[in-house]
């Protein structure tokens, strides 16, 4: 067996996309965030923030906050900003404490970070396997149970972009409520779905206080660079843990203006929405031509499988993709790639026909 070098072993090591610091590419498809890239006035409202740089931020986030409330149409005091949706994750975590959770396998490796950070004794794992095309099922039901304190709930899921029916989203809130779990739904991709409305929790927030929706700014409106984030929820005893749970000032004053400027974007998200449908819809189809095996994604990434050595090969073609073997319950061979715009999109599909057409790789279970 050929040895890894060093450059592929610490591309394979990589927690998360964007790692655009340790090699020279053209193009990041490792990082899933709205194809349009970050809007014009989110942009100049960064720039227009370095005139106020001398200034401490608005620790309550006031001003974002009530644009939030005006858009959601939910009270200002139930929305809590934070440095994007990653620390959030942590902050409820460290809020509830937790003894007992459950997380949806695979899934973002900071939920199990957050819980540990947090002195969560165990973990329990719902593994999505390749034979169910990797979809939560009801199933799940059975793992919630009273001695459960908290779950992380991913929709659609990251890395598969799969999303779970609404009628089993609503059961399982409804056993998280019966059991009294902590559910903190993670909806930073579902924006970027066709029909969000469709899937949201944010609508049940009123009527169950176990109910925690985290969003971010970061994949919606393009800007990981700015890091932005909030949760909504009603439950006024863990606002108060939550908030003091945060660390001070956690949001920039640059982030807090270039959230303003985002939530000012009347058509942006509407236009992104299509041309994702369209461009997933023409990846997809060239991915199958090529014949490689890609899931059901309903996101602004596809989920795939490949050879072993796809992220090196890539690479050495000017274009990060995303390794998906450190999720738990995938291994070496899953790959997810973002969603852009079409001239991307058919230099990524050509440069995986010619791997595929030079290196005579197929997929497992494909006829060769």
């Amino acid at each position: 067996m050929q040895e890894k070098s060093k450059e592929e072993m610490e591309m394979q090591e990589q927690e998360h996309g964007g790692d655009i610091y340790s090699a020279s590419y053209r193009v990041d498809y490792s990082v899933s965030v709205n194809p349009l890239g970050t809007p014009h006035s989110v942009r100049h409202a960064v720039m227009r923030s370095a005139g106020v740089l001398e200034r401490y931020p608005d620790v309550k986030c006031r001003d974002l906050r009530r644009k939030l409330s005006d858009l959601l149409h939910l009270p200002a005091h139930w929305i809590t900003c934070g440095n994007g949706a990653a620390e959030l994750i942590y902050t409820v975590a460290l809020a509830r404490r937790p003894k007992k959770a459950l997380v949806i396998c695979p899934g973002f490796s900071e939920y199990e970070k957050a819980l540990h950070a947090a002195g969560c004794g165990e973990i329990l794992y719902y593994l999505c396997s390749r034979e169910n095309e990797f979809r939560v099922e009801e199933d799940v039901l059975d793992l919630i149970t009273e001695d459960v304190d908290m779950m992380y709930l991913c929709n659609p899921g990251n890395p598969t972009g799969i999303l779970i029916r609404p009628e089993l989203v609503l059961r399982i809130l409804k056993r998280c409520t019966e059991k009294e779990v902590l559910l903190a739904a993670d909806e930073c991709f579902l924006e970027m779905t066709a029909h969000p409305g469709e899937h949201t929790l944010l609508g049940h927030v009123a009527d169950n206080s176990n109910l925690i929706v985290l969003r971010s700014f970061t994949k919606t409106y393009a800007m990981p660079g700015v890091r932005l984030g909030y949760l909504v929820t009603s439950n006024r005893e863990l606002i108060e843990k939550i908030r003091f749970s945060v660390q001070p000032w956690p949001v920039s004053i640059p982030a807090q203006m270039a959230g303003e400027a985002a939530l000012d974007e009347k058509d942006y998200l509407e236009e992104s929405r299509v041309l994702i449908v369209r461009e997933r819809r023409y990846m997809r189809q060239s991915f199958e031509r090529i014949g490689i095996r890609c899931y059901d994604s309903e996101a602004n990434f596809l989920f795939f499988e490949g050879p072993e050595n796809l992220l090196a090969l890539s690479a050495k073609r000017g274009i990060l993709i995303r390794d998906c073997r450190g999720y738990r319950g995938l291994g070496p061979g899953y790959y997810r790639v973002a969603i852009r715009t079409r001239r991307d999109n058919e230099e990524l599909c050509g440069i995986l026909s010619n791997i595929y057409r030079t290196a005579g790789h197929y997929l497992p279970g494909s006829e060769q």
